[in-house]
């Protein structure tokens, strides 16, 4: 075999092309294979190639940005805990370590090594959410003791074979193991076929040296990061965004620094973490701000470490966003997911044309537990987005998760698995915020319990006391609000529901971008005729009045 010291444009770009379709198609069959439907509806999942020296270079196309960003970091500490020389082919290794991995339990990282002619030449990490974790997750944890079971880094297959002794005690933590076990077999079956479609490339286009071609895609992709950020002027930028919080508001600040190709994102000043699980371990908090930075500056190029070289992210030890063990964290997306708003309103005055308003997330999502009608107990996650925030020069879309990329689970198949009948899935008019580019509308679902024994609900919801934000003269999106039979309720609670009760999520809409006073008439008439604005707002907002009344809507 040909060993290739140096690779042309063209057949890096050919191999790239083919490692994305290989990690595509490797998501796919996990997806195809997997039990839950968190796994196979709301895509909460990743699928990621390291190199030997354990640098990311490629990952599936839908993969959650924390995910990708905490992957690599975990792999250092697998490798701490088994070097490379003490890997055989065919080992699993697995660990749910929140301070570790992607910042709460419920996400379990895999990872395998990949071996060719003997030698270890990569590995192969996927990491999926699991809705039962064991333990009590609670709005009210104190400490990360009472989210659930903690898996310490373990070999969960032994050169192919089931450590029993892993799973025996994962069996015994865990209230619906069969659904979790599902989606771990579902990921051994995924990584054979990414396995053996990177050794075909390999044999393919003559590369012997697997971690000479990554240093070259890693290379180009920091030359195209450092050229972007060089481009835009050196200074300081900073802003900060207020939390709802529980019984008091709390603080993220943000300062990002930018000189020459460097760029920094320095978060002192945010509040300190809290005995309640909304704290952001540092992995996440890096990997959503670096997320942020390159949707600003390079959002096209490949997505790998190359491309987070010139980023350095930093937040002072006890704080929200990189607290202290065991600091409770099983909520950690009610704070990391507002570090790019934060970081985009700071960039708004220097780069308008690439941000966009505030969304109306952190995601909401809601846990039903309780037990069918043939005594089976059942746990069941429902995702909700917001509208999405204005964008420079659009409207922003509705019901559209940023910044994760969650799916949303579709209404049947819900339906189908639960005693809960969803009786309401609509657009709120007038939810998006005014402005040249209108927010994206949030929307409102009712859940109508049918079951004859108590249901318990769980919800952990944000932007109800401090709505998504408009930018550059765009105003505010409308805030949440929870509601069960009519009332409203605290948005991070926990209560049992019984028969015909109706609980109801009116979400937050997005933020709108630059003056209403700009926006245009045609765009002002077309909301009125599709409905995402009524006549009282068109006239409050806009100051729009319609004359000649054809539009009486």
């Amino acid at each position: 075999m040909t060993k290739i010291k140096q690779f042309s444009a063209l057949q890096v770009g050919i191999v790239w092309q083919r490692l994305s379709g290989l990690l595509d198609e490797t998501a796919h069959v996990f997806v195809r294979t997997s039990f839950s439907s968190v796994v196979r509806d709301n895509w909460d999942f990743a699928v990621c190639l390291m190199d030997s020296k354990g640098r990311l270079f490629a990952q599936s196309s839908r993969s959650i940005p924390s995910f990708i960003g905490s992957m690599p970091r975990t792999l250092k500490i697998i490798l701490k805990r088994f070097p490379k020389e003490s890997l055989s082919p065919g080992d699993v290794v697995i660990s749910n370590d929140a301070y570790h991995g992607t910042g709460h339990l419920n996400d379990i990282t895999m990872i395998r090594p990949i071996f060719r002619d003997g030698k270890l030449i990569a590995f192969i990490g996927s990491v999926f959410h699991s809705v039962d974790i064991g333990g009590a997750p609670s709005v009210t944890a104190r400490d990360s003791f009472e989210e659930g079971l903690t898996i310490p880094v373990s070999k969960i297959l032994v050169k192919g074979v089931r450590n029993e002794d892993v799973i025996a005690f994962m069996m015994e933590n865990l209230r619906a193991p069969e659904e979790t076990f599902g989606d771990i077999g579902a990921q051994f079956s995924a990584y054979e076929i990414g396995i053996q479609r990177l050794i075909k490339i390999l044999d393919d286009e003559q590369i012997d040296d697997l971690d000479m071609l990554v240093e070259e895609i890693l290379g180009r992709s920091e030359t195209a990061m450092r050229n972007a950020i060089a481009a835009v002027p050196d200074g300081m930028y900073s802003d900060e965004i207020m939390l709802d919080g529980f019984e008091e508001p709390l603080k993220i600040r943000c300062e990002v620094c930018i000189s020459g190709s460097d760029l920094s994102v320095d978060f002192s000043g945010t509040s300190e973490q809290i005995n309640r699980p909304v704290n952001s371990v540092l992995n996440y908090t890096v990997a959503y701000s670096a997320y942020a930075i390159k949707c600003a500056f390079n959002p096209n190029t490949p997505n790998n470490e190359g491309s987070f070289r010139p980023i350095t992210i930093t937040a002072p030890e006890g704080s929200l966003l990189n607290p202290l063990r065991p600091a409770p964290v099983w909520a950690r997306h009610l704070t990391g997911h507002y570090l790019p708003p934060v970081i985009f309103s700071a960039l708004a005055k220097l780069i308008p044309d690439r941000i966009i308003a505030d969304c109306g997330s952190p995601v909401w999502n809601v846990y039903f537990a309780g037990k069918l009608d043939d005594g089976q107990r059942f746990i069941k996650m429902f995702f909700m987005n917001g509208g999405h925030g204005a964008r420079p020069h659009e409207d922003g879309p509705p019901c559209l998760s940023f910044p994760s990329n969650i799916a949303t689970v579709p209404v049947e198949q819900f339906e189908n698995s639960v005693p809960i009948l969803i009786t309401e899935k609509s657009l709120i008019p007038d939810s998006g915020g005014a402005g040249e580019f209108r927010g994206g509308q949030a929307q409102r679902l009712s859940f109508k319990i049918v079951s004859k024994d108590p249901v318990t609900m769980t919800i952990r919801h944000e932007r109800v006391k401090y709505p998504p934000r408009g930018l550059l003269g765009g105003r505010a999106g409308s805030p949440g609000c929870d509601y069960v039979n009519g009332e409203p309720i605290p948005a991070k609670s926990r209560m049992d529901l019984k028969n015909n009760d109706v609980v109801t999520f009116d979400t937050a809409g997005g933020g709108g971008i630059g003056s209403p006073e700009e926006r245009s008439e045609e765009k002002i008439i077309r909301d009125l005729e599709s409905g995402a604005v009524t006549k009282e707002a068109a006239e409050r907002d806009y100051a729009f009045k319609n004359e000649e009344g054809p539009l009486d809507v």
